[in-house]
C-alpha cells in the first residue's frame, strides 16, 4: 500500500560524497517524519537523521556537519547528502518514514514504514 524505495548507494573513496534518496509511493495523504538509519554488520541499526515535514532536522552526532537531510514534500521524497564520507560510515542505509495514508474507504498510519535499503561502502 504504501512503498519506500532507495537509491545513490554505492562505493566511494574515503573523503568522497553520495547523496542517497527516498520516494514514498502508494495513496498517501500525509507524510510526518522521514528518517535515514543505517545498520553495519554485526551493529544495530542506528539514527542517522530525521525530518519532519516542517523542515525540523535531527542528526546523530556521529554526522553532524557532514551529512545533510533533506525533503521535497511534493515529491513525498527525502534526500540525504552525505560529505567527507569516512569508512566507519559504510552500512546498508534504510529509508523510514511515519505515513498516513487510504486504506479502502479508510484512513490508516503506518508509524515505521522501511525501505529494502541501499548498500554504502567507504574505502580508505
Amino acid at each position: 500500500q504504501v512503498q519506500l524505495v532507495e537509491s545513490g548507494g554505492g562505493l566511494v573513496q574515503a573523503g568522497g560524497s553520495l547523496r542517497l534518496s527516498c520516494a514514498a509511493s502508494g495513496s498517501i495523504l500525509r507524510i510526518n517524519v522521514m528518517g535515514w538509519y543505517r545498520q553495519a554488520p554485526g551493529k544495530q541499526r542506528e539514527l542517522v537523521a530525521t525530518i519532519t515535514s516542517g523542515g525540523s532536522t535531527n542528526y546523530a552526532d556521529s554526522v553532524k556537519g557532514r551529512f545533510t537531510i533533506s525533503r521535497d514534500n511534493a515529491k513525498n521524497t527525502v534526500y540525504l547528502q552525505m560529505n567527507n564520507l569516512k569508512p566507519e560510515d559504510s552500512a546498508v542505509y534504510y529509508c523510514n518514514a511515519d505515513v498516513v495514508y487510504y486504506s479502502g474507504d479508510y484512513i490508516r498510519r503506518g508509524n515505521s514504514i522501511w525501505g529494502q535499503g541501499t548498500q554504502v561502502t567507504v574505502s580508505s
